[in-house]
């Protein structure tokens, strides 16, 4: 404790002030630490030799597949540079660190709990599994390619928890890439904001180039493996094990956004409501205790999570769509159909091409100071969202010609190219309606804020509307899509031996490969957003001029939107995604039976009571998660209350917070919670398929299981597609309600309007960042569990 001479000159309020570090002492993961004990002769060698037998087995598949593997490897390459250059710039004055420090301990340390829990389950899972596929029975094409039930089962878990453990460590470094660079924007933005836009940028784009490039790389290894060692290659003999891998991804991925979720709004909310509401001190202020762990749930919640999330998403989508494709290829009796099974790997492999060069074009400049009107930071990553649109659309066109054209449909290529176009527009209209609905530049937004300015009640019935009302312009530009590609893919002139078209399919996987053919991009400004949070913060607590605040303010405000608009993307692209895994799951339930499965009539009851029980699944998961968050925020409300009153020095600086303690109470909590939403959404599908197969198999229906599963997914996809609309929406709204009140309008900071705005904020942080980017994973989730699961429904 400091003298009164020293509490009256202010000197404890300007010196330097120290932040705990939340370990004892620095953690290495165990893989790095075994790496870096190796020599780095011999670890060159074996870098060496296994690359060499990556090419290997790309050369005795396929040249597309060393294509792929060498356009991944030269984006690692690129990444590399990226880290270099991120890590190369300064990390500002000392307590700017000490900060960094403690957010990057605290990350560091959730994320090995989280993620040590997390393979505990996905181990037990995978013993489940294992018991299901020793004891199913097997499919004709697997009969066919000579592959028994005992070597499928052992793929089948393989795949599975190599999907898991590559989710797992996209999430990580989504993470470490964080928590290096937000102390390096917060030095920047000292210098010039358009400096700290860079860094930001480019250290999201390290992130998305190797979460992406893992994905394809992942797949394209794991093809070449069944081609080479087990001699697949029948299109859709190893249909289950390819999913086993999507389904491990997507296992992560749920955990991840669920704990991080509750992790980064729990905390947000507590620092909220008793910092800024009533103690009325800023946001991220140092006095608040829980402003450490506020700014750990950013890169814990918002950039590990997003990291599993679109690794999941991509995988998925390359999956179903080279099975699709080879699938149809045979149908039409195609001599080679390479190139209708590796199409996906090409375009997302290109994706990364064009994403560096959108990445790249986002430019630093010598001029310091704050963005002038001209150069607004979304109009600037806007900017290289528009080169890489312009660019994947070129090389969509010559990917197609390549690899789709057929000399028995000569014109197929350019019905699937304009599908893919149509994919490529979804998405760039997907990104224009988030911003639309949550930016505070436009009408929405600021009617919002305006509804303030009556009080709390008005602010939430105004943001509850605006978030019904968004769900309208993205379900129809969705079904557009869908029936669009679909009519594009039936046209297209390929037949199967009955004369029959069957390109309707592949034309909307075609298209869902359109809209994600930008994905390392729009993961780019999804990272951009919580980088430029922890930014501001750091600014914030180091108690930096107010300028400089100003620079991470309007960074924060556009991090926000390109936040929303990514989930937005991503919510667009899982309902393509689901409506490809659900065709997949009727092909599969077909193949197991060995009687056709084409259509479901929800005219029978016990189809239509599944299609119920799918529905309520969304909005219980919804509840559970929201809940979730809202347990965990009250306590560490009273915690942070606990040390208002037992530390009263805290709010004239003559005592610190307790800041680890909150980081603890949000951990542990975090960790608990998500288990019961989690487990909810794996054990629903498989309990419903079980029960409805008992009572078919005494009742006389013998597919009743399947076919309620199948109603069931089909509700739960839609109704899921719905909610995680409305409240990525409307969480995303009441955010930038607040940060344009915040800006001077309606009064500002500390005006009646920010108090209710506040309150809205409050209540859409579990909707925007715990409830709604679980949704989408958990659509897809139940969409990979069924397809795996598939055996004990029949």
């Amino acid at each position: 404790m400091m003298d009164s001479a020293d509490m009256e000159s202010g000197s404890y309020h300007d010196r330097l002030r120290t932040f705990p570090n939340m370990r004892a002492k620095p953690y290495t993961p165990l893989v790095f630490r075994i790496l870096l004990g190796i020599n780095v002769r011999v670890l060159f060698l074996l870098l060496l030799l296994s690359f060499g037998a990556i090419f290997y087995m790309g050369a005795k598949t396929s040249p597309i597949i060393v294509l792929v593997i060498s356009i991944c490897i030269l984006s690692f390459f690129v990444a590399i540079y990226l880290m270099k250059w991120v890590l190369a710039k300064d990390e500002g004055p000392p307590e700017m660190v000490q900060i960094a420090d403690a957010i990057r301990d605290g990350a560091e340390g959730f994320i090995r709990t989280q993620y040590g829990t997390i393979s505990k389950m996905a181990m037990l899972l995978a013993l489940v599994i294992l018991c299901i596929y020793l004891f199913r029975s097997t499919t004709p094409q697997q009969e066919a390619s000579g592959v028994g039930r005992t070597t499928t089962a052992y793929i089948t878990v393989a795949s599975f928890l190599l999907g898991a453990l590559c989710s797992g460590f996209a999430g990580y470094v989504g993470m470490w890439v964080s928590v290096r660079a937000n102390v390096r924007v917060s030095s920047a933005a000292r210098r010039s904001s358009r400096e700290a836009l860079q860094i930001a940028t480019r250290a999201g784009g390290l992130s998305a180039l190797i979460v992406v490039g893992m994905a394809v790389i992942g797949i394209a290894v794991l093809y070449a493996t069944f081609y080479v060692w087990l001699g697949v290659d029948t299109p859709g003999s190893m249909k289950v094990t390819d999913f086993g891998y999507g389904f491990g991804a997507s296992f992560v991925a749920l955990f991840a956004q669920l704990g991080g979720g509750i992790y980064t709004k729990a905390a947000d909310v507590g620092a909220d409501l008793v910092g800024k509401v009533e103690q009325g001190i800023p946001e991220d202020d140092p006095r608040n205790p829980a402003v450490i762990a506020d700014l750990v749930g950013d890169n814990v919640g918002d950039c590990a999570a997003r990291g599993a999330d679109l690794f999941e998403s991509i995988a998925a989508e390359i999956i179903s769509a080279m099975i699709l494709g080879g699938t149809m290829a045979q149908r039409c009796k195609i001599e080679d159909p390479s190139g209708f099974i590796l199409f996906p790997l090409v375009v997302h492999s290109f994706d990364l091409v064009v994403s560096s060069v959108g990445i790249f074009s986002i430019r630093g400049t010598r001029e310091s100071g704050v963005l002038s009107p001209i150069e607004d930071p979304m109009a600037i990553l806007q900017k290289g969202y528009s080169v890489t649109i312009v660019l994947a659309v070129l090389a969509f066109g010559l990917s197609t010609r390549w690899l789709l054209y057929v000399e028995q449909a000569p014109s197929a290529w350019f019905n699937f190219a304009l599908c893919g176009l149509i994919g490529i527009i979804t998405a760039y209209i997907f990104v224009w309606i988030t911003k639309y609905y949550t930016d505070y530049k436009h009408e929405p937004v600021r009617t919002l804020a305006l509804s303030s300015s009556t009080g709390h009640g008005t602010n939430i019935i105004a943001g509850v509307s605006l978030g019904l009302e968004s769900t309208g312009l993205p379900v129809l530009v969705i079904s557009a899509a869908i029936v669009s590609a679909y009519w594009l893919g039936q046209t297209a002139g390929l037949i199967d031996e009955t004369g029959n078209p069957t390109g309707g399919l592949f034309g909307t996987a075609v298209a869902t490969m359109g809209m994600l053919s930008t994905a390392a991009y729009i993961l780019t400004m999804d990272m951009f957003g919580p980088i430029a949070d922890n930014a501001g913060g750091i600014v914030e607590m180091s108690q930096q001029p107010e300028s400089v605040r100003e620079i991470t303010d309007v960074l924060d405000a556009v991090g926000n939107t390109t936040k929303a608009t990514t989930k937005g993307f991503a919510i667009g692209s899982a309902a393509l995604a689901s409506f490809l895994l659900f065709s997949a799951y009727m092909d599969e339930v077909s193949s197991f039976s060995r009687e056709p499965f084409k259509q479901v009539d929800i005219a029978i009851p016990e189809v239509f009571v599944g299609g119920l029980l799918g529905a309520m699944l969304i909005f219980v998961f919804s509840a559970w998660a929201c809940a979730a968050v809202g347990r965990t925020a009250q306590e560490v409300v009273n915690e942070v209350r606990r040390q208002f009153i037992e530390r009263p020095g805290i709010m004239d600086y003559k005592e610190k917070p307790d800041y680890a303690r909150c980081v603890a109470i949000v951990a542990s909590a975090s960790l608990r919670e998500m288990i019961k939403p989690g487990a909810l959404a794996i054990i629903s599908p498989i309990v419903v398929g079980f029960a409805f197969r008992i009572l078919g198999y005494y009742t006389g229906q013998p597919l009743l299981g399947a076919k309620v599963v199948a109603a069931f997914l089909m509700f739960a996809t839609v109704s899921g597609i719905l909610m995680a609309l409305f409240l990525n929406t409307a969480g995303g709204a009441w955010d930038n309600a607040k940060k344009y009140i915040e800006t001077g309008a309606l009064g500002g900071k500390g005006s009646d309007a920010h108090k209710a705005a506040i309150t809205g904020d409050t209540v859409g942080d579990p909707f925007k960042d715990t409830a709604g980017p679980s949704l989408h994973v958990l659509i897809k989730m139940l969409s990979t569990i069924t397809l795996v699961m598939a055996p004990i429904f029949l």
